[in-house]
């Protein structure tokens, strides 16, 4: 036998077995199985960018930056304070 015709065979009895599979579940299909992972980026059209107006661009008002927080130096003693108070009860509760 060539390889050609054994080919040939076994591509005859896969459409064999599907035909097979397909009468015995009603010719219904399976649902597909869910891909697992990330989906994929929807391929398209770019969307088109939005023109505003200057006088539109004016109304609106321009963000503020975020203001940082600063701690004052009488409260940045206060937690150094406690932190060397706790320090210190830790250290004492170890030398007993």
């Amino acid at each position: 036998m060539v390889i050609s015709e054994i080919l040939e065979i076994i591509d005859l009895n896969i459409t064999q077995l599907q035909q097979a599979r397909a009468l015995l579940t009603g010719g219904v299909n399976s649902a597909p199985k869910k891909a697992v992972g990330r989906p994929k980026k929807a391929v398209g059209r770019p969307k088109k960018a939005v023109t505003v107006s200057r006088k539109a661009a004016a109304a609106v008002p321009a963000a503020k930056p975020a203001k940082t927080r600063t701690l004052s130096p009488e409260g940045r003693k206060r937690i150094a304070d406690a932190a060397k108070k706790r320090w210190a009860a830790k250290k004492s509760a170890d030398t007993r």
